[in-house]
């Protein structure tokens, strides 16, 4: 749903690159301090002051925000960092209003872009917020029961994931010898026997932290046997090195559950809202966008889960599976 402001030229884009820091100032202190005389008599609300410009708490706090898995004993060094972050942005600002830079164009385009894109997501994720609901205690017990691999069977593994450039022939070729290994170092042998350049990464991950699409067809993974993403320039193998039982209850699962499914809803509700705001539209493409317009409109408004696809009855996976996890389990 985001879009993002793309640089015309590389030296652009230098540019433009360059001068961020004094856009996000400009758009911290716009959003974070008004006017001045909303201030005066509130010296309590103030962290600090540079030449003369109050940094608010208000601020600090909203900035901290940002980060929602702070935990309690960081809150106070998190506080004082966003603090030195904030003198430094209000630092920069005054110079770039000394340069005059909230009049070039191209900063002046991107605060207008900036300013879009905020409240066009703020209506979104209110709309959501109002719209969408929460799931009943029925709708919390029948996807912890759906998901075993996530919870009443959920593992922590120990995996080595392999990624393998190859051709289709060499893939077929080495994918078949593989998966007649029964051990991680029988698995290894055949990869070095191959002469194929591979590169390895270990890792230890408990199931609700790997992408969705695999933590099913993984819990059925053997501990020796790998799980095998093909691509059309070679293949990922996932190596079950080591796998061990910790189960959770529905109690200790219900809230994450909870959260996920509440997101969910919000995320369909957004689709269903953007395309009911589309219908309700006159929209009109000009000049080259009004060819193939409608495939355009119609690939852009694709729900974004739909790039996870299912896995293959061949126990392969497609690609873009592993770029999706299952937020709000952790």
């Amino acid at each position: 749903m985001q879009t993002r402001l793309q640089a015309i030229t590389r030296q652009r884009s230098i540019r433009m690159m360059a001068l961020m820091p004094v856009v996000i100032a400009s758009a911290l202190v716009i959003a974070g301090c008004g006017d001045k005389s909303k201030h005066e008599g509130k010296a309590s609300q103030a962290a600090a002051r540079v030449n003369g410009e109050e940094i608010t708490v208000h601020q600090i706090n909203q900035l901290l925000e940002s980060r929602p898995g702070l935990k309690p004993e960081q809150a106070d060094t998190a506080s004082r960092q966003a603090l030195e972050g904030l003198i430094d942005q209000q630092l920069a600002l005054a110079k770039a209003e000394d340069q005059k830079l909230d009049r070039d164009p191209q900063i002046v385009a991107l605060l207008d872009s900036t300013r879009r894109s905020i409240l066009a997501r703020a209506y979104i994720e209110k709309a959501s917020a109002a719209g969408a609901g929460t799931p009943s205690s029925d709708e919390i017990r029948k996807y912890f029961d759906s998901k075993p691999a996530l919870f009443t069977n959920r593992k922590v593994y120990a995996l080595q994931e392999f990624t393998v450039p190859a051709s289709p022939e060499q893939t077929k070729d080495l994918m078949e010898k593989l998966k007649a290994t029964k051990t991680p170092a029988a698995f290894v042998e055949v990869m070095k026997a191959s002469g194929i350049k591979f590169g390895v990464n270990q890792s230890q991950q408990a199931a609700e932290s790997l992408p969705l699409g695999i933590i099913e067809p993984l819990s059925k993974v053997d501990i020796g046997e790998a799980l095998y993403v093909t691509a059309k320039d070679g293949f990922k193998a996932l190596l079950v090195v080591d796998a061990k039982n910790q189960p959770v209850t529905f109690d200790q699962a219900k809230p994450a559950i909870e959260h996920f499914l509440t997101v969910e809803r919000r995320r369909e509700f957004a689709q269903k809202e953007l395309k009911s705001l589309r219908a309700a539209a006159k929209v009109e493409y000009i000049g080259k966008f009004a060819e193939k317009a409608a495939s355009g409109a119609e690939a852009a408004s694709a729900p974004a889960s739909a790039a996870a696809a299912e896995p293959a009855t061949s126990g392969g996976l497609d690609s873009n599976t592993l770029n999706k996890g299952l937020s709000g389990l952790k």
